[in-house]
């Protein structure tokens, strides 16, 4: 059980339109081998939601009518899903980019053993987490062994091409803080990753995203309970910058859960917050957006839905899926 979290839509924070939209971010479910303290969807490997076959068939009806450009591979371990070399291989068939979201522990997982192959062959982009390059601030986020698992994951991507110049095979690294504090500068952070993971491991990599941990479910939680989730809010909205809302993902992604609804964000997903209604054929609204509408309308313009844990987006050098906004 988590504490339940203060939510309060904000009236002061800057009014968000949509862009053209070029990424669809699928939660293909929940279930994950790890259950990680800042993880914000509460992943686990008892959760049991799934995406079903019906809604990945959509999805590529869907990546077809609105000329997606990447599909953005998420969960819970998104490779658990029983169908995600299928989307992955129609995907790719289309011409579309896509993304796997890594916890590179799920390299060594039974029935997974070709999965790095796999990855390589289709030319997938890997976006790894590893929220430190010492064993054991890594293992007190993520579990006992994940850091050898996560550096021998990353040695295998690494032979297979991942990370290095001219292969065309991108391989970037996700640090989280471990606490309630904003990530550091990211290009420092980079370069202290390279020289440490490249000195002590021989590893190399294209990128690195500094995301700040969202104010939600399990990183919000333990907030509550030590008493700091007042003072992170705090942190966030006294490190907001107006510049960073240019750039925030949600201008041009959708993201869409496990049963095909739509939400500006992930995050606003796991809070149960779907987009504002959509006018399908600009007839009648639909009061809970799903991935069938997007088959007959454009979302540019839309307005987007924000609330306090959007801070977390425009707080400091600013933070998305694809890491700061102001690097």
């Amino acid at each position: 059980m988590h504490a339940t979290l203060p939510l309060l839509e904000i009236q002061g924070f800057p009014a968000i339109r949509r862009e053209r939209l070029t990424t669809l971010q699928l939660n293909l479910g929940y279930k994950c081998n790890q259950s990680c303290v800042h993880c914000h969807v509460n992943a686990g490997p008892n959760r049991t939601e799934m995406m079903d076959e019906a809604t990945i068939d959509l999805v590529l009806e869907v990546i077809k009518a609105r000329d997606i450009e990447t599909l953005d591979l998420t969960g819970g371990a998104p490779e658990l899903h029983p169908s995600f070399k299928r989307l992955v291989r129609e995907a790719r068939a289309l011409g579309v980019q896509v993304i796997d979201r890594c916890n590179l522990t799920i390299l060594f997982e039974p029935g997974h053993e070709d999965l790095a192959d796999f990855l390589a062959e289709q030319g997938v982009q890997v976006v790894a987490s590893l929220p430190c390059y010492s064993l054991d601030n890594v293992d007190k986020q993520r579990g006992a062994g994940v850091f050898d698992k996560s550096i021998a994951g990353l040695q295998r991507l690494n032979a297979l091409g991942y990370g290095k110049p001219g292969t065309g095979l991108t391989l970037n690294l996700v640090y989280n803080p471990q606490g309630a504090v904003l990530p550091p500068a990211q290009a420092q952070l980079k370069a202290d990753y390279q020289r440490e993971l490249g000195a002590n491991f021989g590893i190399v990599f294209n990128d690195l995203y500094a995301l700040a941990n969202m104010p939600i479910q399990r990183f919000g939680s333990m907030l509550i309970s030590k008493g700091q989730f007042n003072n992170y809010m705090t942190l966030l909205q006294q490190n907001h910058a107006d510049a960073n809302l240019a750039h925030v993902m949600c201008r041009s992604l959708i993201s869409v859960d496990w049963q095909g609804h739509l939400f500006d964000c992930d995050f606003n997903q796991q809070l149960e917050l779907p987009m504002p209604p959509m006018q399908v054929l600009d007839i009648s609204p639909v009061h809970r957006p799903h991935l069938r509408d997007l088959l007959f309308k454009n979302p540019l313009g839309a307005a987007i839905r924000v609330a306090d844990h959007c801070y977390g987006c425009t707080a400091g050098a600013g933070s998305s899926c694809g890491g700061a906004l102001n690097a």
